[in-house]
């Protein structure tokens, strides 16, 4: 008697793809404080005062003078640089932008220069020399030039987003690839290009080769980018695996396993959901033997393999199915986890066709304990 592995998985397969980290939206202010002599200023105080909507954020120059937030909201902010409690230079209407920091810089000699000739705090230009003035233009036209890039480069990318939860899938290429011509150092965007890759490659397969490969192409550079994220190989690797080139996803996925050991389990088991349905049944039981050695615990895993092991049962002489080794103990340890749970009645039914006896003391580990009855009064 042999039991078919396609049929049986697929009856409670749950693909477990990991989700890519969101598009960060909070940005970084930073700087260097130099004092009136142009050295190093540490110990003073920088406020950041959000100006578009109220908050307030405040650190110290280190002992190079250096100081940065590295995690506002995007907006307007005054920054403004206090020693001994009093304000001594500020620069007003400082716009955060997505990507690199935004740099603002203080020179208390440059400051005390321009308060001397009556220029208001946060207008250097003011008493500056004709050339002073035509550079400090010239920098505020490349930031306000820089902020408008980056509102663009947000646009494209939450276009493209959306259009990918929508599977719009072309509309989400277009989007993208715009966002990368705007700054291709930004990972989310490299990755959301790929996932839109992949996913249009499933959708038209008279051109699902080039699809795929301008995806690949795209999550090697989120990679490249971000070399120390063990779900951009995780991602990469299903994309491989859907395109066949097995080899090369398994790769990935052990790379993915080594950066991130404690989820080394569901790369695996990513890998083998992937394999079984696409009908690759031996190379999926082996990622799912990874998967139960990299985490014994993981329930799911330990039913597949069961179910992997159960296709190569066997008959005897007489007719007595004959389990391979290993397949009673796998779906009895998924009972044993998840007594409860969804592949339980499958789980039982395949270690009864196996000659196996189910345990009777499975029990939902959540279930309250049973109360005690209470003793009898005695007559």
């Amino acid at each position: 008697m042999a039991f078919q592995l396609k049929s049986l998985v697929l009856s409670g397969f749950a693909l477990l793809f990991l989700s890519l980290p969101a598009f960060s939206q909070t940005t970084i202010i930073e700087g260097v404080v130099k004092d009136p002599d142009g050295k190093p200023l540490p110990g003073a105080v920088v406020k950041i005062d959000r100006t578009d909507i109220k908050g307030s954020y405040t650190v110290k120059t280190d002992k190079k003078g250096h100081y940065g937030h590295y995690g506002l909201p995007m907006g307007k902010f005054d920054v403004s640089v206090l020693v001994d409690g009093q304000v001594k230079d500020m620069m007003k209407g400082v716009a955060t932008r997505l990507g690199d920091a935004q740099t603002v810089n203080f020179d208390l000699k440059a400051a005390q220069q321009a308060a001397a000739a009556g220029a208001p705090a946060g207008e250097p230009e003011r008493g500056m020399t004709k050339e002073q003035k035509a550079e400090f233009e010239k920098a505020n036209k490349a930031r306000e030039a820089q902020i408008a890039k980056n509102k663009e480069l947000n646009d494209a990318y939450q276009a493209g987003r959306t259009a990918l939860e929508a599977k719009k899938y072309d509309e989400a290429i277009e989007a993208f690839n715009k966002a990368t011509a705007l700054d291709d150092k930004q990972v989310a965007i490299w990755s959301g290009l790929a996932d839109a890759y992949v996913a249009a490659a499933a959708e038209k397969p008279a051109e699902a080769s080039a699809l795929y490969a301008k995806g690949f192409d795209a999550y090697k550079k989120a990679i490249e980018l971000k070399p120390d994220d063990a779900a951009y190989y995780n991602n990469y690797a299903l994309a491989l695996a859907k395109d066949k080139k097995i080899d090369e996803a398994k790769a990935n996925l052990d790379k993915a396993a080594q950066l991130d050991p404690a989820g080394a389990g569901k790369y695996f088991y990513n890998l083998g959901a992937l394999l079984v349905n696409s009908a690759q049944n031996e190379a999926a039981g082996e990622e799912f033997k990874k998967a139960i050695d990299a985490d014994p615990n993981y329930a799911d895993a330990q039913y597949q393999y069961g179910v992997y092991l159960a296709s190569k049962a066997t008959a005897d002489a007489s007719g007595k199915i004959v389990a391979a080794p290993g397949t009673t103990e796998a779906l009895s340890k998924y009972l044993e986890l998840k007594p409860d749970g969804p592949m339980a009645p499958s789980a039982k039914e395949l270690i009864a066709q196996l000659g196996g006896t189910v345990s009777t003391t499975f029990r939902n580990p959540n279930a309250p304990k049973d109360t005690p009855a209470a003793p009898k009064k005695k007559k």
